[in-house]
């Protein structure tokens, strides 16, 4: 499979069971060197209360953090500003 760019949305938002963290941690682990990946969801230090295993939790922090530009936006959410613009 060849992708430029790899879009994980809403990550993070939805406490999943370990077996999905560690699917998640090998597809980022395999895509993190052959793509650019764009993340979005809570922020970071807010992982470690939904991720079960805080050991994998930090192994796939350091996987998607390793030469990352972190862009934390603190906004809210678009969908909700399309929504009351659209009124």
């Amino acid at each position: 499979m060849r992708c430029d760019v790899i879009a994980l949305d809403e990550v993070a938002y939805v406490p999943p069971v370990e077996i999905d963290v560690e699917a998640l941690f090998q597809l980022i682990a395999e895509l993190a060197e052959r793509a650019t990946l764009v993340i979005t969801g809570l922020p970071f230090w807010e992982w470690t209360q939904v991720f079960p295993n805080p050991r994998l939790c930090h192994a796939l922090l350091d996987r998607i953090t390793d030469r990352a530009h972190i862009i934390e936006t603190a906004t809210e959410s678009y969908c909700f500003w399309r929504t009351v613009e659209g009124l």
